[in-house]
Parts: C-alpha cells; sequence; structure tokens
C-alpha cells in the first residue's frame, strides 16, 4: 500500500524538510510526496481502491494508536493507496471535505504547513512501526 502525501507549496531546503526527509526515509512502506503550487485546483477524485485523507482543522485527533489501527483496516481490506493531503492556507471546503474518507487533525492549534508535513511524516513513521511490533512507539 502506498502512503502519499500531497501538500501545497515548497518546502524546499528547509529543516523542516530534512526532519520530512528522516522520518520518511525510515518508513519500510511504499511511499511519496508530491508538492502542488500554493493555489489553484480541486481535489481528483480518490479511485476506487484510494483513502482520501485531509489534514484539516475540522477533523478528527486520534492517538497514535488509533491511527495505525485505522491504516491496518484500509490495508486489511484492500487500499492500495493513502493519499494524505495538506492544503492551502486557507484549506479545504466542504465540498472537499465530502470527499474525504477520513479528516485528520493535529489538534485545536493551529500548525505551519511545513510544520504539518514534518509532523504527517513522524505519526506515518509511528503508525508503521507500531503495525510492525518495532519499539518505536511506547505506550505509557
Amino acid at each position: 500500500m502506498l502512503l502519499h502525501i500531497i501538500a501545497r507549496g515548497k518546502i524546499g531546503n528547509s529543516p523542516e524538510a530534512q526532519l520530512v526527509d528522516r522520518y520518511m526515509k525510515r518508513i519500510q512502506w511504499p511511499h511519496k510526496i508530491t508538492q502542488l503550487p500554493d493555489v489553484g485546483g480541486k481535489i481528483p477524485p480518490a479511485a476506487a481502491q484510494m483513502k482520501l485523507i485531509l489534514l484539516d482543522e475540522k477533523g478528527k485527533s486520534p492517538s497514535s494508536m488509533e491511527l495505525a489501527k485505522t491504516i491496518e483496516g484500509w490495508r486489511d481490506n484492500g487500499a492500495n493507496e493513502l493519499r494524505f493531503m495538506i492544503g492551502a492556507a486557507d484549506g479545504f471546503d466542504d465540498e472537499d471535505r465530502a470527499q474525504a474518507d477520513m479528516l485528520l487533525s493535529f489538534g485545536a492549534m493551529t500548525w505551519p504547513h511545513l510544520l504539518a508535513r514534518a509532523m504527517l511524516a513522524e505519526q506515518l513513521f509511528r503508525a508503521i512501526s507500531i503495525l510492525s511490533n518495532h519499539p518505536y512507539h511506547r505506550e505509557g
């Protein structure tokens, strides 16, 4: 199953980019990152075996374990791609949200887009670690 992060804006060679790269290199599942222009365009419709996850302020804030279990369920039910989308500064509209299989939030605080990418990369690595029984994640 492909883990695909799609984000608006260029991350360049910033410290945040280095964090994203650090975690993405650790993920043993197929993965890729696509950068889109800062503005414009609607979300393309998801294919049948693809799950669309929008990072959105109106989303749920699952625990790392809950996110891992959700990913596991999608994998076990035949999803071939999880498409995580990080929107532009104004976020997503109601039409975009209606297409999503999940709205994911990193809490009530507002986060810069570059940090959101790094946080998502880390949480994906953590989820895969949980599913692989790797000791990275510690329940406390």
